[in-house]
């Protein structure tokens, strides 16, 4: 595989594009050799689910869109990072009982450190952010059959 893989779409921020993000990420990363039928598969689907909708449902309207990039170096290392162009970094809510949201942050963050990686939030230059996680890549090794099918 190359040294530097790179990946990235924009979406608007709608609801709709929570599931588009999802695909786009699970269908790159399938063509770089990750099964879509592994942990780290769906662990990385539920990632980038809270990541999108996070960033569709937290602008409040000041973000028309936003951009999904995916980023493969040397075998090793797998960012995904959401940027979007609200000014406003995320933040910890107080958790009650009866809360039906405000838990996707810590979630991103327990599911990244399960995997061994790492959360970051970073301004961007025109003055928003991007939420992305940082994960070892570790694609799980299918033995190639001499009819160059690669076996179960």
């Amino acid at each position: 595989m190359a040294d530097h893989l790179e990946a990235s779409v924009t979406l608007p921020s709608d609801p709709a594009s929570v599931s588009a993000a999802r695909a786009y990420v699970v269908s790159t990363l399938a063509e770089w050799g990750l099964p879509t039928d592994t942990d780290v598969s769906d662990t990385v689907r539920l990632i980038i689910s809270e990541l999108a909708t996070n960033a569709v449902q937290h602008t409040f309207g000041q973000s028309p869109t936003f951009t999904v990039d995916v980023v493969l170096d040397r075998d090793e290392q797998l960012r995904i990072g959401v940027t979007d162009s609200h000014p406003r970094f995320p933040r910890r809510l107080p958790a009650a009982v009866q809360q039906d949201n405000g838990r996707g942050l810590v979630i991103i963050r327990w599911l990244t450190a399960e995997c061994g990686g790492r959360l970051r939030i970073r301004p961007t230059r025109e003055g928003g952010k991007t939420v992305s996680i940082e994960l070892p890549w570790a694609v799980p090794v299918r033995p190639v059959t001499t009819a160059g099918q690669q076996e179960p």
